[in-house]
């Protein structure tokens, strides 16, 4: 009995089916054998985290309904899946789109040479950016290491971004015999099963994705470049969960805001898509950026170790009111807002002094949208240790922080609610509270609510000295 013939289409962060250039590719070959693979053998240290995996655990399941339950599904080492599926189909070609992480452009290439040899079709594509990194460059060759000029600069003077291909009218394609069920992947917790409230807040999947960018589109772009910082409004896309998984493509998301969309709004917007680009441009170029210093100096800077302080910042118990806000959310939704996400990172950082590494391990775990390339560039950013990184010396300071953004303490009420009993006087800074006031309001500091595990004036005057340290071992 002759093999059936078919196109392998390798899934991995492209779960969809509309602007999908590997899928388009290899339907015109006939009959396709989707299949997607859990290879994390090759990881190292960067293995999924808990919180990706339970979104992969939903968007595998809107995929495989998308497919018709045409969906294979695979464990272990993908070289080995490939040359398994090799042996018992007659394969016309096999075809997937780049990953840009370290561990995979390695494994990728090394899959790709071992079937070239073997005199195997393999066709690879760009779903994932808007520019490849290898495609932006300054005059002398060499990469930008500043987001501005490789923004402004390099990537507007690249050719356009191409424009999104649209979902294929038929899909002719099999599942393989041996595919596992997806329970076999064991992307879910066991107990407790923490993920539950969490996934209450999303709509993994394709489906799921373009209903958020509609609705950021008709109720969030307008006032987008002031409103993205204010954590109570809903100005933020939400779309960062979808783009990792590959549920919708930057090539969708950058036209279709263009099209919706007009002035500094669409232009802020646009340039945070920049930045998501900017990430993957220094992974790529700088593969080394999510463990160590981008900038060398800080190899020497006088970090702390303290496990309780990192346990009540991942808890959200460091008597910080927006701090605490924020890691909460983290917990109870696999997401952060992106100014708060600043604010816990530079608290961590510079008033704890607690090493950049340890809350970009606690995201990456924690995080539904934990992405190597934004993680990575990001938490260097906050740390002063990154490419264009913000200086050391500037430290957010959480109270001014939240007065500013959370005027109201809308954010703070909702998810510290223990305190949303205080006036808004005292709401960022209970410590400063009259004791009748903290008692009109049920609170007791050190029990019902902590007190702040770091005096934000002595930690920050502490910060400056130590990053003053770097600069005269420089001298």
């Amino acid at each position: 009995m002759s093999k059936e013939k078919v196109s392998i289409v390798w899934f991995r962060q492209d779960l969809r089916l509309s602007d999908n250039p590997a899928l388009i590719a290899a339907l015109q070959n006939g009959t396709i054998l989707p299949i997607y693979i859990l290879d994390d053998e090759n990881a190292d240290e960067w293995k999924m985290g808990a919180a990706t995996r339970v979104w992969l655990h939903h968007s595998l399941i809107a995929l495989r309904k998308s497919l018709n339950g045409n969906l294979s599904l695979f464990h272990g080492n993908a070289e080995n899946v490939l040359s398994n599926l090799i042996e018992a189909y007659d394969i016309q070609g096999i075809y997937w789109n780049r990953c840009y992480e370290p561990w995979r452009i390695k494994r990728d290439s090394k899959i790709k040479t071992i079937l070239q040899d073997a005199n195997i079709t393999v066709e690879s594509f760009n779903a994932s950016l808007l520019w490849e990194p290898w495609t932006v460059k300054k005059a002398d060759g060499t990469p930008y290491r500043v987001f501005s000029p490789f923004y402004y600069k390099g990537c507007e003077t690249a050719a356009p971004p191409r424009e999104p291909m649209p979902k294929p009218e038929q899909i002719d394609a099999v599942r393989a015999t041996d595919s596992l069920n997806l329970n076999d992947l064991t992307l879910l917790p066991s107990t407790p099963r923490w993920d539950e409230g969490m996934m209450d807040n999303w709509r993994p999947g394709e489906v799921g994705a373009e209903e958020c960018l509609s609705k950021f589109l008709d109720n969030g772009l307008a006032g987008y470049k002031n409103g993205r910082n204010i954590p109570s409004k809903r100005n933020v896309s939400r779309l960062s969960p979808y783009l990792q998984t590959g549920e919708i493509s930057p090539n969708t998301v950058w036209y279709r805001a263009k099209e919706n969309g007009e002035g500094p709004d669409l232009k802020h917007f646009c340039s945070e898509l920049g930045w998501r680009e900017f990430s993957y441009y220094l992974l790529y170029h700088f593969p080394t950026l999510p463990e160590k210093n981008h900038q060398p100096k800080f190899d020497n800077f006088p970090w702390v170790k303290d496990d309780n302080a990192l346990d009540a910042w991942q808890r959200g118990e460091t008597g910080i009111p927006i701090v605490d806000a924020g890691m909460r959310e983290l917990w109870q939704t696999g997401y952060m807002h992106n100014r708060v996400r600043m604010i816990v990172a530079s608290f961590l950082i510079k008033n704890l002094l607690i090493h950049w590494r340890k809350g970009a391990e606690w995201f990456w775990d924690t995080l539904i949208d934990a992405d190597l390339a934004n993680n990575s560039a990001s938490w260097q950013w906050v740390a002063g240790s990154g490419a264009d990184a913000a200086p050391y010396f500037r430290i957010f300071n959480p109270v001014s922080q939240a007065q500013k953004f959370d005027p109201s303490g809308t954010y703070i009420r909702k998810y510290v609610p223990e305190i949303r009993d205080l006036p808004d006087k005292y709401l960022f800074a209970p410590w400063e509270a009259p004791a009748t006031i903290l008692a009109g309001a049920n609170i007791k500091l050190g029990n019902t609510y902590p007190k702040p595990i770091a005096d934000l004036k002595l930690s920050r005057a502490a910060a400056l000295e130590a990053f003053q340290s770097l600069k005269q071992s420089e001298a």
